[in-house]
This record gives C-alpha cells, structure tokens and sequence, in this order.
C-alpha cells in the first residue's frame, strides 16, 4: 500500500514539474532567437540621441518640480472626531487651490499631516484657510520644515553617486574588460538622464522617493547588463569562429526570454502600484516604470554595442601566449 502511495506521489510530482515549467514558466519567445539587434544599432544610437538631448535641454530649460523634500515649507497636524478618508480629504484640498498638498495618515485614522511647500511667514494665515475648507477639523499642531536636502546633502550625494560609479567601472574592468566598463557606465548615466527627462518635461513632482527609485534602476539596469557580459564572455572563449558582432547578438537572443520575463513581471507590479498605489508613491512608482523600460532598452543596445564599437574582440578574453625560449 505504502509503495503504491509513493508511486503515485512520484507521478504527481512529475506532472507538477512539467505543468510548472510549461504553463508558469511561460516563455514569450522560442528557445533560439535570432534577432540581428546590432543590426539596428545606428537607429538605436540615433534614439538615444534624440532621447538624450530632449531630457537635457528640458532639464536646463525647465528644471525639476521639487517636492517639498527639497524645498520644505509648512507641516500641519489636524485631528478629526471621526476616522477620515485621505482621497477625499485630498481631493477638497485640490479643489480649493492647495493642489501641491501632501496629505497622509498620522497615527489613527483620526489624525492627519498636511505638507504645504509655503513660506514661514505665511503660517498662521494658511492655517487659517486649512480649517475654512476643513471646518470639522482641529489644529493640533503647526510648525515650519525646512529643506531635507541642503546643498552640502546634495554635493555628498552626487560624490556618493560619483564613487559608486567609478567603483562599478573599476569591477567590471577586472572581471570582465574595460570596454565592458565603459558600455556599462554610459549605460548607468543613460537611464537616469532619460527619468530625469520624464520629470522634467511632464512638471511631475520630483522627491526623495523619486531619488529611492532612480538609485533602485541604476541597480536594476546594471543587474541585467551583467547577466548579458557573462554570457558574452563565455561565447567569446567557447565560439572561436564568430565576429564580435556575431557573438553579441548571439549573446543577447540567449538571454533575451530571460530579460523580457523579468522586466515583465516587474513591470506589472510596478504598474499596479503606479495606477493604485495613490499620490504618496506615485513618484516612486512611476520613475520605476520609466527606469524599468529604459533599463531593459539600454542592456540591449546601449552596453553591449557599445563595448562593440569601441573595439572589443575575442582576443581580450583569451589568455595571453607565452613565448617560449628557443635558445640552448
């Protein structure tokens, strides 16, 4: 009896294993494509150009909307006598002119922080207006914040970004190649320009969760790059008879089922967190979606052709031939 509950164990594991991999394990694209992406490489570089010049001159044309993070401004804590709903309660802000407000819960759902980026000077007359459109609300407390990002903060930030970078460079000229380090640092730069841009030119509000989520794509990005370097790599040293350019696209197909599932199923979290996470982390959700995009597009076409037309061949990945004395 035992040995017949086994076997049929055993047969419910193999029909799960190969329902798993066929029907969860979906896969978009057959096992080998054979797409020619660096045949597209002069159009990809044009986009890019494109897409870069819009966001810089946006950026030095417009600037960014900064959040109250950057700019601060007045903190008002207000208590209701029964619980509140923050969209609405925003919502009424928005229409009587406050459409900068950041609302959120404080404590119980009683109580409630408003964010106004205002001036110190302006306080007791916008608490003032604060209750007119909220005459069922209490001022609990009233206070003026400044900037959480300085100028010192700011110029600390940019040398940490700065250093990680040089660092990212300097490991993956070790391990792999330099060309490979500077495909990868054009590609680090490439993304955050292209959010930047985003923000810029649309006037979306730009905060600290903005910054979170441009930090999280830089990771993300170079994740993915490093995935399609090693693969690179180890067609370079297994496949002695192809191009570079040969070896790259080859490279990129094989990895490619696997870089379109993941993006994908990111990408649809982060897309439901965009569309219903509400005001507080639409920044962080939407600089998500854009670097998740952006992010894929650029370890594609930005990093490894880029290695490729700097000069990268197979010879960099072979070891070195030593020369033997002939002398007696």
């Amino acid at each position: 009896m035992c040995g017949m509950v086994d076997v049929r164990l055993n047969v419910y594991r193999l029909v799960f294993k190969s329902v798993f991999r066929r029907v969860i394990i979906v896969e978009f694209f057959k096992r080998q494509t054979h797409i020619n992406f660096l045949g597209l490489q002069r159009w990809a570089v044009a986009l890019s150009l494109l897409l870069l010049l819009i966001s810089l001159g946006s950026l030095l044309m417009n600037g960014l909307h900064w959040g109250l993070d950057f700019t601060g401004g007045s903190q008002l804590q207000i208590s209701f006598n029964q619980a509140v709903e923050l969209p609405a309660l925003r919502q009424e802000l928005q229409q009587a002119g406050f459409k900068d407000a950041l609302v959120q819960s404080y404590g119980t759902s009683h109580d409630v922080l408003i964010s106004l980026a205002t001036k110190e000077a302006s306080q007791h007359n916008l608490a003032a207006q604060i209750l007119k459109v909220l005459p069922n609300a209490h001022l609990k407390q009233l206070e003026f914040i400044g900037p959480q990002v300085g100028h010192e903060l700011a110029t600390q930030g940019a040398l940490a970004i700065f250093i990680a970078l040089l660092g990212i460079m300097i490991y993956i000229a070790l391990r792999f190649e330099y060309r490979f380090a500077l495909g990868a640092a054009v590609a680090l730069i490439h993304d955050p320009v292209l959010i930047l841009g985003v923000f810029s030119l649309f006037h979306i509000e730009f905060n600290l969760t903005a910054v979170a989520a441009i930090l999280a794509v830089i990771g993300y990005s170079l994740n993915d790059t490093i995935v399609i370097f090693d693969r690179i790599r180890e067609n370079f040293r297994k496949l002695r008879k192809k191009s570079a350019v040969e070896v790259v696209n080859l490279s990129i197909n094989q990895t490619l089922s696997r870089t379109i599932m993941t993006s994908a199923t990111t990408l649809v979290v982060v897309l439901s967190l965009c569309i219903f996470g509400g005001a507080m982390i639409h920044s962080f959700a939407l600089a998500l979606v854009i670097g998740i995009v952006v992010g894929t597009y650029s370890s594609i076409y930005v990093a490894g052709a880029l290695a490729v037309a700097v000069g990268l061949d197979r010879r960099h990945f072979l070891p070195a031939v030593k020369e033997v004395d002939s002398r007696p």
